[in-house]
């Protein structure tokens, strides 16, 4: 599934808005619950799926593979993102919306 033009748009207001995590402080993020979505990439390596995925499922921050690593990249402003996390209720539910159609 590949991101389309207002998914990258919304990625990059959060971005600017400091509401992505990406990285290593991605997994302290989920672990307390401060990102809300997780979009992880369609092209991240299986160790690096697994890893985030199976935090996600653990703590229940819902997720989606979405995107390749430079598509996510590129959308937030940084290079070599594998996974990213929403920290903002609102910003997280619009691209949730777009991406899957809402919940």
């Amino acid at each position: 599934m590949s991101l389309n033009k207002d998914v990258y748009s919304l990625l990059g207001l959060a971005s600017r808005a400091r509401k992505v995590v990406s990285g290593d402080l991605l997994i302290a993020s989920i672990r307390k619950k401060e990102s809300s979505f997780v979009i992880i990439a369609t092209d991240a390596s299986e160790n690096s799926f697994k890893k985030i995925s199976d935090k996600c499922k653990f703590y229940g921050i819902q997720y989606v593979v979405a995107g390749t690593i430079d598509e996510i990249s590129k959308a937030i402003g940084k290079n070599n993102r594998v996974a990213i996390g929403i920290s903002d209720h609102g910003f997280s539910k619009k691209i949730k919306e777009k991406i899957i159609g809402g919940n």
